[in-house]
């Protein structure tokens, strides 16, 4: 039988992945590299020209329920884009380490609208736990341009190029806000990973979410974090199906031995729990 905290988690998961509604139209350009400064120009003229009427040039996006599910498209609404099944996994992670005792605050590193760690938070407050922080570890400022010298397997790399992916943090506490979420238990660190995590204010981790899609991002939030897991805790990777983080976390796991089994989420992720 489900209870009345059941009931709070879920619709809390149902809302921040809008997978109450349908998708609506996107806002044409929205999910565009960035180009160049003329380009740039013209997109920006013609948008506040309909903007100036009342109008918005959509996109209708037709995604598969799938999709949605799976965290395999980005969405125009949702305050995460990680899915449905992404969300129960944090959700299973976080009422464990609760249930179990395993010492430690959370963290994400890479948080885009911050749903994933308002879900940390949610969770928090419907079990009444007051001695556990969620850290929101991001830029807000959007990805890095890829540094290929000292991180060949980022080459090429393009993330940097989409301005969608640059939420500020005013957003994201604006996010926290409407969930009544917004408290001392949330604690912002702003910047990339290579300046912030290193000095990080945190002692131990029950919870290590990473979602920085390059290997620079995953490799440097692993090399600084990874010590502070408790044993017990939940190592998540929301981006292994891309190259460059799998690699990143290939490539750590060998170099410290690590054989804990690396388990499945979706098509995306995956995970292991530290032995």
């Amino acid at each position: 039988m489900e209870t009345s905290t059941d009931l709070y988690i879920s619709l809390l998961k149902k809302t921040l992945s809008f997978s109450l509604w349908p998708e609506p139209p996107a806002p044409y350009g929205a999910f565009r590299r960035r180009k160049g400064p003329l380009a740039e120009a013209v997109i920006a003229g013609v948008t506040k020209i309909f903007a100036g009427r009342g109008l918005v040039i959509g996109i209708d996006r037709r995604l598969s329920a799938e999709a949605r599910e799976g965290g395999e498209a980005w969405p125009g609404y949702a305050d995460t884009m990680v899915g449905m099944k992404r969300l129960d996994n944090i959700d299973a992670c976080v009422r464990t380490v609760i249930a179990e005792g395993v010492p430690g605050d959370f963290i994400e590193t890479g948080v885009w609208r911050g749903g994933s760690c308002i879900l940390m938070r949610g969770i928090l407050k419907a079990h009444d736990v007051t001695d556990r922080r969620v850290f929101v570890a991001d830029s807000f400022e959007g990805l890095p341009p890829p540094e290929e010298g000292k991180y060949p397997a980022d080459a090429g790399d393009k993330h940097h190029r989409y301005g969608f992916l640059a939420v500020s943090e005013e957003q994201v506490r604006e996010n926290f806000r409407r969930y009544g979420l917004l408290d001392e238990q949330v604690v912002f660190l702003k910047g990339f990973f290579e300046d912030t995590l290193p000095d990080a204010p945190i002692d131990q981790l029950a919870i290590l979410r990473l979602d920085g899609d390059m290997y620079s991002s995953t490799i440097q939030a692993l090399e600084s974090l990874y010590d502070k897991l408790s044993v017990g805790g939940f190592c998540i990777i929301d981006d292994y199906a891309l190259a460059p983080c799998a690699k990143a976390v290939e490539d750590f796991r060998t170099a410290r031995g690590i054989t804990d089994p690396l388990e499945t989420i979706d098509n995306i992720s995956k995970f292991w729990r530290k032995t």
